[in-house]
């Protein structure tokens, strides 16, 4: 089976996005802010806006099913306050417990968190709570900066999150660590503030003993680890010379990093120097890059391609990519594909 840990509903049907805008338009006036009862999408609609995108691509790539939440650039948690980050997210999480409802083979879902700026995490349990027991969703994108690309909030490591780490280890679910949109004009979105904050989370997992704390705890850094595998030295000397665990020893069971890097030699290098038993794949799509790479008249986010053809990878290290790391980094995600099965038998 080939399971794409990366996925994020960009193709929502329009009154969504419609709602969002005028949420936002209103949001220094509660009294204006739509109802959650005035969206309205129909199953068509949801149909309509994954047959020719994200079904359409998993057909044609060979992928099996997708683990999908809602876009990430739209959780944009620095817009409003906390109560105008709930009722958007559980607008979110609904429609991709939607989506896997009529798309059960082709999706499993992971939940957008209401998290916002200066509130504490612990905020967001009851909502990852719904989504696990009620949607069965099987993790969750946690925001490192929920100020969007000021870095107000304490470092993964500190206490400040530890409560939703423990909520975390209870359910048994991993979180991915994604940021949202940046407001900062210093930080290009996709570009910039995504790849600094693979980066950033990943010094501060090396720098902190945040897994001696919680040793189940599991949590995706996406989009190839940022700068991480590029700089494997630079990462592995500074936590040699901070006298930290080896960069191995730390990922272990508890960190992964996935396939969404956009070219050949990017993948060839990250399956090189990262761990295999670290690596997730994931493709991203239709995300951050979309179209085709002139240099190869193929979809910049077809990163299958990539991983069937780099250079020394065993069959049994592609078998761990495409599928057995996911059983390890998502717990609940075997009982969930088990469940399937039987239910197509």
């Amino acid at each position: 089976m080939i399971i794409d840990c990366h996925g994020h509903y960009t193709t929502e049907p329009k009154d969504l996005l419609r709602w969002r805008k005028e949420q936002v338009e209103h949001v220094k006036e509660p009294a204006k802010q739509p109802s959650k009862a005035s969206l309205k999408v129909s199953d068509d609609e949801i149909r309509e806006s994954l047959e020719g995108a994200q079904l359409k691509l998993q057909r044609e790539r060979g992928t099996d099913v997708t683990i999908f939440s809602p876009r990430a650039m739209g959780m944009s948690h620095h817009i409003g306050d906390y109560n105008v980050s709930l009722t958007w997210s559980q607008l979110c999480n609904e429609m991709i417990h939607r989506v896997c409802t009529l798309y059960p083979d082709n999706f499993i879902g992971v939940c957008q968190l209401p998290q916002s700026p200066g509130v504490s995490p612990d905020s967001c349990i009851g909502e990852l709570e719904r989504c696990v027991k009620e949607f069965g969703f099987v993790g969750c994108n946690l925001n490192p900066d929920p100020s969007g690309g000021h870095w107000t909030a304490p470092p993964l490591t500190d206490r400040w999150w530890y409560k939703f780490y423990e909520k975390m280890v209870e359910l048994d679910v991993p979180a991915m660590v994604h940021v949202s949109a940046s407001c900062n004009p210093a930080f290009h979105g996709t570009g910039a503030h995504y790849i600094n904050a693979d980066t950033t989370a990943f010094m501060q997992l090396i720098m902190g003993d945040l897994f001696k704390d919680f040793p189940t705890l599991k949590l995706i850094i996406p989009h190839g680890g940022g700068a991480v595998p590029f700089h494997w030295g630079r990462y592995r000397g500074l936590a040699l010379n901070n006298k930290r665990p080896p960069l191995d020893e730390m990922m272990k069971n508890n960190v992964w990093f996935d396939t969404c890097v956009y070219h050949q030699p990017g993948i060839d290098l990250l399956t090189k120097v990262v761990p295999i038993d670290n690596i997730l794949f994931a493709s991203e799509m239709v995300g951050a890059v979309r179209g085709k790479d002139p240099q190869t008249g193929q979809d910049f986010d077809d990163t299958k391609r990539y991983i069937d053809h780099a250079a020394g990878l065993l069959a049994e290290d592609k078998k761990k990519i495409f599928e057995g790391n996911a059983l390890r980094a998502y717990p609940r995600l075997k009982n969930k594909l088990r469940a399937k099965a039987a239910a197509r038998a």
